[in-house]
């Protein structure tokens, strides 16, 4: 016969609304009396029905999570924030991706009628595809929502990533400390607004120190490893000259550093190569990646506890400053101008 919450009662000595409240991790329980029910939980080798606990407190234990496909380098550390943060409150997440027909945005759009039809107590989104008037829409019919990585006037609120646009400057700065003028520049899909803030900072640090980059040393990717490889053959077969370049992720970074190397460019002697993010596959590129850490997982796992906190009663600790910062390693040297050593300084520190 099943184990139930009757029997946890008994064995732990209390009654089964005291022991439902420790299993839900709703109400105020007294540390012996929690420790009991849970010594009697592992001694009966317990586990919750899942219909039973939603029809007690009216969820389902579990949150949605759209991302618009699960290939790179980007999307594995944040499903796994989610999942982490969720199994630590006993909860779980059904995932949705773009995979399919149509455009991206109806991808998207049709992703979280998915989850919202799945019952999900709230739902993460990742997307770049919709447009604002889209997820306020989303919002006014499934107010539990979270945003990944955007701002969406309106939805502050909801709203979590960090500024790109600092990202950007730093990039820059980076180059210009180590003495580089002659820039060439990979950048992301024009649909993403992180893409275009930390272009966008990134040029307009170039501009206060009388600096810009011209359209031969431009070449766009999407993010991927080959549109990075694609860009970067670009700009070697247009013979331009440049000394460092800056890829807007680490994917096409790392791709220029291949397609450099097949050319016989020494790096960082002839080119150095600026990525962004920070990838788990960073240092151990050739030469290892110098980078700006975007952190991606702390704020990630920031907007799952902001959204644990609304569907479940909790009160777990949720922050909302994600700071950039650059990771200094080989693949940047010094370039034929003039170091800013105070810049550099700075930096570093």
């Amino acid at each position: 016969m099943a184990t139930t919450i009757k029997d946890v009662a008994r064995l732990s000595g209390v009654g089964v609304g005291t022991a439902s409240r420790v299993i839900s991790g709703k109400g105020s329980v007294a540390p012996d009396t929690a420790t009991r029910v849970r010594a009697a939980i592992k001694e009966l080798n317990f586990h919750p029905s899942s219909a039973g606990r939603a029809l007690a407190t009216r969820t389902m234990g579990m949150l949605g999570l759209y991302v618009p496909h699960f290939a790179g380098l980007y999307y594995g550390p944040l499903l796994q924030a989610v999942d982490s943060e969720l199994r630590a409150v006993g909860r779980h997440m059904v995932v949705a991706n773009g995979c399919g027909y149509g455009d991206g945005r109806q991808l998207a759009l049709d992703g979280l009628e998915f989850l919202m039809q799945r019952e999900c107590d709230g739902i993460v989104v990742s997307s770049n595809e919709l447009l604002d008037a889209d997820l306020h829409a989303v919002h006014a019919r499934f107010p539990k929502l979270v945003i990944l990585n955007r701002c969406v006037p309106g939805l502050e609120a909801l709203c979590f990533g960090a500024d790109h646009h600092l990202g950007g400057r730093l990039a820059a700065q980076a180059l210009l400390a180590q003495g580089h003028h002659e820039i060439a520049v990979i950048a992301g899909a024009e649909s993403a607004d992180d893409n275009m803030a930390r272009l966008a900072g990134f040029h307009a640090e170039l501009a206060e120190h009388g600096l810009h980059v011209p359209l031969e040393r431009r070449a766009g990717g999407d993010f991927s490893f080959e549109g990075g490889s694609r860009a970067a053959q670009e700009l070697c077969e247009r013979g331009v000259h440049f000394t460092a370049l800056f890829a807007a992720n680490d994917q096409m970074a790392m791709t220029a550093l291949s397609v450099f190397s097949a050319r016989g460019i020494r790096l960082p002697q002839q080119v150095s190569v600026l990525g962004y993010d920070d990838s788990d596959l960073a240092p151990y590129t050739t030469p290892a990646l110098t980078t700006v850490r975007m952190p991606i997982t702390d704020s990630t796992r920031n907007a799952c506890r902001h959204l644990i906190n609304r569907c479940y009663g909790l009160d777990l600790p949720v922050e909302r400053n994600f700071a950039p910062r650059l990771v200094w390693r080989d693949s940047v040297a010094p370039g034929p101008h003039p170091q800013r050593k105070q810049l550099l300084r700075r930096l570093k520190e």
